[in-house]
């Protein structure tokens, strides 16, 4: 039975070989197969039957390299905000 989900994916746009994505695989850092669908390009989610000499290009997932923003500060709200006529704050 073939299944599949739905899920939201950051992938580096960059595709690899299949094993060069896998030597960059971490366990929170997963590698993808990109394939042509119905709909266009779809990510698969590599699994322990995915062939080691896979033709198709692989993304890895995406590792921001910035800097590392510290924790949320919270500021007083002192007045209403502006908005666009039309439009709500909630």
């Amino acid at each position: 039975m073939r299944g599949s989900a739905a899920l939201d994916v950051t992938a580096d746009d960059e595709p690899l070989p299949a094993a060069a994505a896998r030597g960059r695989r971490e366990p929170n850092r997963l590698d993808w197969c990109l394939r042509e669908g119905n709909g266009g390009i779809e990510l698969k989610w590599l699994g322990a039957a995915h062939p080691a000499d896979c033709p198709h290009g692989h993304v890895l997932d995406h590792q921001c390299t910035g800097p590392v923003a510290g924790p949320p500060t919270r500021k007083a709200r002192t007045r209403a905000p502006r908005v666009p006529d039309g439009q709500l704050t909630l």
